[in-house]
């Protein structure tokens, strides 16, 4: 099977081949005809099986022989994400795929100047790669004007879900016109992402190529029962026996990242971290060290491992269980992409037991217990010393520690006391009349805190 078989365009298929592909994933396969057909659809499949060009492909074509001319801040495709990596990659792949077809792509997510957001949409854009919360800011703004999408996209909505994005996504659906066509896909299909589905399709073909909530048959995986204490020390003794050149590594917390880069590195392991509180240069600045192979391993949280799509990662380590056992097999689709094989490590403590046992029940599988190295605890003992040497003594985990370790606990702040003879509602209109240095007046004091 070729694309040209599947119905696309010559131009597409130039595209492809200038980026050395020649045969469509399954999902593509199955995909891009009923999509060419200008179908809704349903797609269920786990990250690294091709779906971005599953949906971009047949769009690109369908936007070419609308022969539609954009308008000024009007948008013709709107393809949502959930996070800024995500969107970042799906742009793209859009572009390099759109390479002799002459659409305009652009992308909006937060961490970015938005003045450059505003500038890219005032033109009116045939592709728009946006996260929710700064498109819903641009539109109020009015530098961008949903009322001419030809199609919608959610991709990766079971993790929309998880960020809480459901309000926004049901305010940005009801400024898209009726008529449209909608792509949905999710690597997992929980039912409340097949009730949300049914809300946005309209007679949907559903395709799947693997069940909902498998992980990937070509990565190998197991689990190590260690102490939460001892972490650190199988981390770096996994990096070094099985020398491994990239790898992901897996936090549930920010602080738990960088911990974990900051002993690494007392151990000569460089690390770079990736989360939610890194500026969008940093991110970029880690990842792209990370993919050039500056650095071999990179720790990331899930709301920032979405989207990172790089080549040759032949380990994915757990370093703390997801609560949420669905991000297990997000994590886990970050190796073994592109027909390669990968290897997920997965360390659990005896707190993240009831995580082992809710993820094996959702992958419908049981994980090999791999038992912890031949004198685990005397070559721990010995990577602590080194690093105790480099960097001190290691700190324990944020959730860890007791209150007298954090410091002694200070008064709480209370509020200044109400003026005598006000009270209730005229106390809190008498504070929003004094506005700044009690110059607002009026509503505009109110209008002004609001804000």
């Amino acid at each position: 099977m070729t694309f040209s078989s599947l119905g696309l365009s010559e131009p597409l298929v130039r595209a492809l081949e200038a980026k050395g592909y020649s045969t469509p994933t399954p999902i593509q396969a199955q995909a891009i005809p009923t999509v060419l057909e200008g179908r809704d659809l349903l797609g269920i499949a786990q990250t690294g099986t091709g779906k971005t060009a599953a949906f971009v492909l047949p769009s690109i074509q369908r936007l070419v022989a609308a022969g539609k001319r954009v308008l000024p801040t009007h948008v013709r495709m709107l393809v949502l994400a959930p996070t800024r990596e995500l969107a970042s990659q799906i742009a793209d792949n859009a572009r390099g795929y759109a390479k002799f077809s002459k659409l305009s792509v652009a992308t909006v997510f937060g961490g970015t100047s938005i003045n450059k957001n505003r500038q890219d949409c005032a033109r009116g854009l045939d592709i728009l790669v946006a996260t929710p919360g700064r498109l819903i800011d641009l539109v109020e703004q009015g530098f961008v004007n949903l009322s001419m999408i030809e199609i919608l996209v959610l991709d990766e909505a079971d993790q929309m879900m998880d960020l809480g994005f459901i309000h926004a996504l049901k305010r940005i659906v009801k400024m898209v016109p009726r008529k449209r066509q909608t792509l949905f896909f999710s690597a997992t299909m929980p039912a409340s992402i097949r009730e949300l589905a049914g809300q946005f399709l309209t007679d949907p073909a559903t395709v799947s190529v693997v069940p909902a909530a498998t992980t990937a048959e070509r990565v190998d995986q197991v689990v190590t029962f260690v102490n939460q204490t001892e972490k650190q020390a199988l981390l770096t003794l996994v990096l070094e026996e099985e020398e491994i050149d990239r790898a992901l590594v897996f936090t549930r917390t920010k602080h738990g990242a960088d911990r974990v880069v900051k002993l690494l590195a007392g151990n000569g392991v460089t690390a770079v971290a990736i989360h939610g509180n890194k500026s969008q240069a940093q991110r970029e600045r880690a990842l792209g060290a990370f993919k050039a192979g500056e650095v071999r391993i990179l720790v990331a949280t899930d709301i920032a491992a979405r989207g990172i799509d790089v080549s040759g990662v032949s380990h994915v380590i757990n370093f703390e269980l997801p609560n949420v056992p669905e991000q297990y097999v997000h994590r886990i689709g970050r190796t073994a992409r592109a027909g390669a094989s990968g290897i997920a490590i997965a360390f659990c403590a005896d707190d993240e037991r009831p995580y082992l046992k809710d993820i094996e029940k959702v992958t419908r599988q049981k994980i090999p217990v791999r038992p912890l190295p031949d004198d685990f605890m005397k070559k721990a003992d010995a990577i602590k010393a080194t690093r105790v040497k480099a960097i001190g003594a290691d700190p324990a985990p944020r959730e860890d520690r007791p209150r007298g370790a954090r410091g002694p606990m200070k008064p709480r702040a209370t509020h200044a006391p109400k003026p005598t003879g006000t009270t209730g509602r005229n106390y809190a209109n008498a504070s929003r009349r004094g506005g700044r240095g009690g110059r607002g007046r009026g509503t505009g004091g109110a209008t002004t805190a609001a804000r």
